[in-house]
Order: structure tokens, then C-alpha cells, then sequence
């Protein structure tokens, strides 16, 4: 069914920056700079990350510094297909999206479309494709789901495209949400209390943008929970179980940082295996959780070990899942797992995986950059306790050796130094100080 021109140019007007100004948020330069370099490649580029990590707003300040660099507003088009006005999502109101916007607009030159959500459109890729090699348009797209860039897709625009992928807040735009710069170390020390308040608040109620500047926390992520179950998981996928599918998210956000099998999660909810991985893959596919792999040599190992779980936000892992005492530690850790998969984005060559011998000695993370260990670190929120600081140096010690390292990290609340256990170095770094310059 088409939709009348008047009412589709009444919707993309309150979109667009044509003839008035649109809220863009606080700049986020550390995607906005890859953005702006992605953009002189003139190709087709790919914005996804999970829902309300600021994808929107970024498009909105890419947007605006095109129109900052001399281009006119009339030649930038920005479509929210999350917007309820639209009505059958696929390529025929695309074409007639396009079609109106020439009539309306009549941008001179080649102009800069916005496609938000994209993935709600059927067949969008094939369109953005073929607006891209025609050169009718310069296309931005964004979406939450990791199915944008999947196989399927990589073959519809096999050398076409660039992405980049989203996260919510970084420890150090969380504080420059909350007005406050660290350049340095000094800052650093001069600002430490402070800053240590608002890490508390980072540790335990996230750090979605909006999360991080509103004072309805708990309403906006229980929203945010119903928006990616229900449009992102449920919808979507068409799954009759939504229960199930409801379960396993709350049993992954009740125990982040642990590691887990499909097979003990479908006896614990009373379901197949089967299900209990392709439910997972979605959950993935969502941003929801991620699944950290066993460091090692063998790729079947790796395959048959179980896996680690952390969340996309400690926030939505403290208000969905189930609290406990200690949970602490577990939240440190997963913030941890968050800052290195953010550095991944930007660097592919880096993986991630976590440690663990025969004899369950374990550390936490292994960061391999190309066939070389980087750097092997400990998480241990607590270390007053000589017993515990003794078994988690023990490990890290165990893992140092099997691989070669000689110098290793332990992360802690407030603890710093320099110690060595034979000739082997330990560094210890707060988990603030690290996640600033770490």
C-alpha cells in the first residue's frame, strides 16, 4: 500500500534538519572520528550495536558535521524506521521514500541518506546496494541487530561496505556525560573521589546514555529489556516460547562472568539443547550477551569448553537478573570484558578469550593481538584477603607460564603495585585508573 507524499514529507521533516534543529546529544568522538574517516571511503557504511547505545544519535551527529563541513541540509535525508507512522516496511517505501524526498527537496548534488533501524525494512540491502552502485546516494544505515553483518549480507555487498559497531558508554564518556574530564594521571588524583562516586554508579546501574543522564534508571532499562525482548528477540525471530526465551536471558544476567554450557542451560530450564543454543545465538544476535572462548591452541578445544556469559550492561544485568551478595566482583569482571571487546572494534586484530588448566586454575582474560599474547589479566575486586589474593595470583602465575608471559595485571577496587612471584611480575591497577588509560 503506498502512503500519501504529503503525510511521508510530514514524517521525514520531523526527522530531518531542514528547518529546524535536531537533538543530537552529547558528541561521542570515540565513534564519531572513525565515522567521519569511514565516510571519504564512499562506501556503503554499517552502524549497529545494541538498542539505546546511541547508534540514533550518532547518525544525527555524523549528520550535522556533514552539514558543519558546507553541505546543504537539503541534501542530507535521515529515515527513523522505528517511527509508527510508516507502514509496510520493504523496498516499495523505500523507493517511494526516495522518490518523495527528490520531489520535495530536489537536492543538486548526490545526497547523504540516514536509513535507522534498517533491518526492520524487508530486502533493504539489496536496495542500498543498488542506490550505491547506480551512485544515486551516499548510504548510512544502522541497526541492532548483528544479522547486518552477517554472511548473508556480507554476500549482498561483498566489498561495498564498512561497519562499525556501537557499545554503550565507555567509563570515560560516562564521566563526560557527568561533566567531568580526565586527561591525565593528575586529574585523575585530584578529581578521585569523585570519580569514585560516579564509578559506583557506573558499576551498578550501567551506562546507556540516556540511563546515565536521567533519574528514572530502573524504568528506562526495564523499557529498554521489553524493547529488545520484544521487538528484537520475540517479533522477530517468531518465537512461540517467549517464556523460554525470557528465562534464559534472566538466568545469563543472574550469573555474568561464569562460565556456562547449552546443555546445563537446557536442563536448568527444561528445554532442548538445541534451543538452548539457538535462543543463545540470538541473544547475540541482539547485543544482549556475549560468550567469551577458552584460550587454546586446538579450535576444537575451544569449541567443547564451556564458555564464559557477560552482558551487554551491568545495569540491565543488576535489574533483570537475580542480585547477590558478592555480585560486586562479577559486575568488575564484566566491565572489564566490555572495555576489551570495545578495544576489538577498533582493533581486529586483538581477540579475547579467557584461561583455565586442567587443574580449574583460571585468569580471567587472555588478549592475543595477530599469533602474539598480549598481556594476561586478573580480575580480583577484593584483595584484602590473603587467601584470595594468594589463589588469584597463583593463577595468573599458572597461566604467565603456560604461555609464555612474564608480566601480568591484576585488577582491583582500590589496590596498586608492583610485586614478583619468582621472575615473574605483577602489576596491580584499580579498575578506574585502568579503564582511563588502560
Amino acid at each position: 500500500m503506498k502512503m500519501n507524499k504529503n503525510e511521508l514529507i510530514k514524517i521525514l521533516n520531523d526527522w530531518n534538519f531542514w528547518q529546524k534543529d535536531i537533538e543530537t546529544g552529547i558528541e561521542r568522538d570515540l565513534y564519531l572520528k572513525p565515522l567521519e574517516q569511514m565516510l571519504k571511503s564512499g562506501q556503503i557504511m554499517l552502524i549497529t550495536g545494541a538498542r539505546r547505545s546511541g547508534k540514533s544519535f550518532l547518525m544525527r551527529q555524523l549528520a550535522k558535521k556533514i552539514s558543519a563541513s558546507g553541505m546543504d541540509k537539503k541534501q542530507i535525508l535521515i529515515v527513523n524506521f522505528e517511527d509508527p507512522r510508516f507502514v509496510d516496511l520493504n523496498t516499495g517505501l523505500l523507493d517511494q521514500i526516495f522518490e518523495t524526498y527528490q520531489e520535495f527537496l530536489r537536492p543538486k548534488e548526490k545526497p547523504y541518506i540516514f536509513l535507522d533501524e534498517a533491518q526492520e525494512v524487508a530486502g533493504w540491502e539489496k536496495w542500498a546496494r543498488t542506490m550505491h552502485e547506480l551512485g544515486k546516494a551516499h548510504i548510512i544505515i544502522s541497526g541492532s541487530n548483528a544479522k547486518l553483518l552477517s554472511r548473508e549480507l556480507a554476500t549482498v555487498l561483498t566489498g561495498r561496505h564498512l561497519d562499525l559497531t556501537v557499545f554503550p558508554l565507555s567509563f570515560k564518556e560516562f564521566l563526560n556525560f557527568k561533566n567531568i574530564s580526565v586527561e591525565n594521571e593528575l586529574d585523575l588524583a585530584g578529581k578521585d573521589t569523585e570519580i569514585k562516586y560516579f564509578f559506583k554508579e557506573y558499576l551498578e546501574n550501567g551506562s546507556f546514555p540516556k540511563v546515565a543522564t536521567d533519574g528514572e534508571k530502573e524504568k528506562i532499562l526495564l523499557a529498554y529489556f521489553d524493547d529488545i525482548l520484544n521487538k528484537d528477540l520475540i517479533r522477530r525471530y517468531r518465537i512461540r516460547k517467549g517464556e523460554k526465551i525470557k528465562s534464559l536471558i534472566k538466568f545469563y544476567l543472574s550469573n555474568i562472568s561464569s562460565l556456562t554450557t547449552f546443555s546445563s542451560v537446557a536442563k536448568f530450564l527444561d528445554i532442548s539443547t538445541d534451543t538452548a543454543e539457538k535462543f543463545s545465538s540470538y541473544l547475540e544476535s541482539a547485543y544482549m550477551i556475549f560468550f567469551l572462548k577458552r584460550f587454546s591452541f586446538t579450535v576444537k578445544e575451544q569449541e567443547k569448553s564451556p564458555r564464559k556469559v557477560y552482558a551487554i550492561d551491568t545495569g540491565l544485568a543488576n535489574t533483570i537478573g537475580f542480585r547477590f551478595s558478592g555480585n560486586l566482583g562479577k559486575l568488575a569482571e564484566n566491565i572489564v570484558f566490555l572495555h576489551l571487546k570495545r578495544q576489538t572494534i577498533f582493533n581486529p586484530n586483538l581477540e579475547i578469550y579467557y584461561w583455565k588448566d586442567a587443574r580449574h586454575a583460571e585468569a580471567d582474560f587472555v588478549v592475543k593481538e595477530k599469533t602474539a599474547i598480549k598481556e594476561i589479566i586478573q580480575v580480583c575486586w577484593n584483595i584484602d584477603d590473603p587467601k584470595t589474593k594468594k589463589r588469584e595470583i597463583d593463577s595468573l602465575v599458572k597461566a604467565m607460564e603456560n604461555l609464555g608471559i612474564n608480566e601480568g595485571l591484576v585488577i582491583t577496587e582500590d589496590y596498586k603495585g608492583e610485586e614478583m612471584v619468582g621472575n615473574k611480575k605483577i602489576k596491580f591497577v584499580t579498575l578506574r585508573k585502568w579503564l582511563l588509560f588502560g
